[in-house]
């Protein structure tokens, strides 16, 4: 049985709560597929969009946890992110891959058949239709795009390591993703 995620999971630091997000849903219509891979940002890291403080582009990520924080990268692609924290912190969960579960073809058609469906945060958008109209969707309740739990648990040792694609805190190792087995 799907449950919407509870917010409070989503309350404390991103760089906690990033593995916690490892196996649950993400839900849209008729497109579902379990989280895989995310990289957690807050406002006291150089890489994150709140480092210099809040912003009309970044005022979904300094409110309340358990909302999506959408955003325009190189001039061509939407990227999403899981609102964590307490609100005013500035800190959220970047979605970077989903195993797709179901409405495999619609995603197929959205993607255009090309090759990795959700393994990559704008291939995510794009395979679920995610875009500047969803920035601020609350995913913990109401219809629409959703973080639902199956009761898969996140796994015990999530494969840790740096981030990817940024200049600042190259280091930082706030990527998680579920082990290939």
């Amino acid at each position: 049985m799907l449950r919407r995620v509870p917010r409070s999971l989503l309350t404390g630091d991103a760089p906690d709560v990033a593995p916690l997000l490892l196996n649950k849903l993400l839900v849209h219509g008729d497109c579902l597929g379990r989280i895989v891979e995310v990289e957690a940002y807050r406002e006291d890291d150089p890489a994150s969009h709140t480092f210099r403080g809040e912003t009309p582009r970044n005022a979904v990520m300094f409110g309340p946890a358990g909302h999506l924080y959408v955003y325009f990268t190189y001039g061509m692609h939407y990227c999403s992110n899981v609102v964590t924290g307490p609100e005013g912190r500035g800190a959220a969960v970047l979605l970077r891959a989903v195993d797709p579960m179901s409405g495999v073809e619609v995603m197929r058609e959205r993607r255009h058949d090309r090759p990795g469906l959700a393994d990559g945060p704008a291939k995510l958008c794009q395979a679920f239709a995610i875009g500047p109209e969803h920035n601020g969707a609350d995913l913990c309740r109401g219809s629409g795009i959703g973080l639902f739990d199956d009761g898969t648990p996140p796994p015990d040792g999530p494969l840790v390591g740096p981030r990817i694609g940024i200049s600042k805190a190259v280091d930082v190792p706030w990527r998680f993703r579920v082990p290939v087995v």
